[in-house]
């Protein structure tokens, strides 16, 4: 009986010691990604991210624990949650969508916590190093793209005239650009329109240039 009682003993103390590893690597996986959002500013921060990457991680140590029935069920429901999650961080702001990439990283770091709840505490940190080498180093690669091919709306107020759509035309291919035409306004003799326009950086800067020191041009937003 005090053998029995000292190996049941010896396998609490290592669920225990496991467990904790567990909870501890997974506060720090979720720190880690959240310190990279906190820096950003973006609406889900260090305390959300930690939160969650902890909160995956438990539900899947709990589901491991069932013996009986279907021990994934847990796992797919933790899926679905992060889905909602997620999807309450996107937004449409005027004609961008933006929170998508939060929203992908609430998943990946949901992705992580539920590996360290299941064992694989090394794959999981070099998940999150992988999660903060895109998030940073990225970042460097789209302002290169950007520079090469960047697409812009704008919202321009001109004086109105029988070939203002023309004159619109000639200023974008004046610079290189490819247009493409909103909705337009005409209003006391005045057109207000939505313009679409791709090209390099250098080539809207020289197109706004050239719209500040045209008379009939009022207003121009992007």
């Amino acid at each position: 009986m005090i053998a029995v009682g000292e190996f049941l003993l010896h396998d609490m103390i290592d669920f225990l010691h496991d467990g904790i590893l567990k909870l501890l690597a997974s506060v720090l996986v979720g720190a880690l990604i959240g310190i990279e959002r906190e820096y950003r500013s973006k609406s889900a921060g260090l305390r959300t991210f930690t939160l969650m990457c902890l909160g995956s991680t438990i539900f899947t140590m709990l589901s491991d624990m069932f013996e009986a029935g279907d021990t994934g069920r847990i796992a797919a429901n933790i899926v679905t949650g992060i889905g909602f999650l997620g999807a309450g961080v996107i937004f449409k702001n005027e004609e961008r969508v933006q929170g998508l990439t939060t929203a992908a990283i609430i998943w990946v770091t949901a992705a992580l916590g539920m590996a360290i709840g299941d064992g694989y505490i090394e794959l999981s940190l070099f998940g999150a190093v992988l999660v903060l080498a895109v998030l940073i180093g990225f970042e460097r690669v789209e302002k290169w793209v950007d520079r090469y091919n960047q697409t812009r709306t704008y919202q321009v107020v001109r004086h109105y005239s029988p070939d203002v759509l023309d004159l619109f035309k000639q200023d974008f291919r004046r610079f290189g650009l490819k247009e493409s035409r909103g909705r337009q306004t005409i209003r006391k003799g005045q057109i207000a329109g939505s313009w679409k326009a791709s090209g390099r950086h250098h080539q809207h800067k020289k197109l706004i240039d050239y719209w500040l020191k045209q008379e009939d041009i009022k207003e121009v937003t992007f």
